[in-house]
């Protein structure tokens, strides 16, 4: 099965050895997305901040492969406090609302660029 790699200025650049998403057959897989600008590179500030934009990097980069947040079977949350999860919900509630996909959320000592949260994904292209 090819490996497409992805990649769009609509996001902000992977800032280590990885791919910002990978598709393989139907499945696409969406690295760790970090509140970033996509313009600076810059971490946004708090955490109401940084999930906002890590929701709309990870959304970028889905919609520059023709998909959405309702193609997106799971995430993974990363906090650096799970004190902050059901602030996390209620901002992740408002980008998935009904269709929310499978989760998991784990409390990490340390995220890079000490950012307070992470999300990544696995979505899926229809089947034709």
């Amino acid at each position: 099965m090819e490996k497409i790699i992805i990649r769009t200025d609509l996001a902000p650049r992977a800032i280590g050895p990885y791919s910002q998403a990978v598709r393989v057959g139907q499945f696409v897989f969406v690295s760790g997305c970090l509140g970033l600008d996509p313009q600076t590179g810059a971490l946004r500030e708090g955490l109401d901040a940084q999930t906002k934009q890590s929701l709309d990097n990870l959304g970028a980069i889905l919609n520059s492969i023709g998909l959405d947040y309702s193609h997106v079977v799971k995430t993974t949350v990363f906090l650096k406090d799970l004190d902050d999860f059901a602030r996390v919900n209620e901002l992740y509630d408002a980008v998935f609302k009904d269709a929310a996909p499978a989760r998991s959320c784990v409390e990490v000592s340390r995220l890079p660029k000490r950012a307070l949260v992470e999300i990544e994904c696995i979505a899926v292209y229809p089947t034709e």
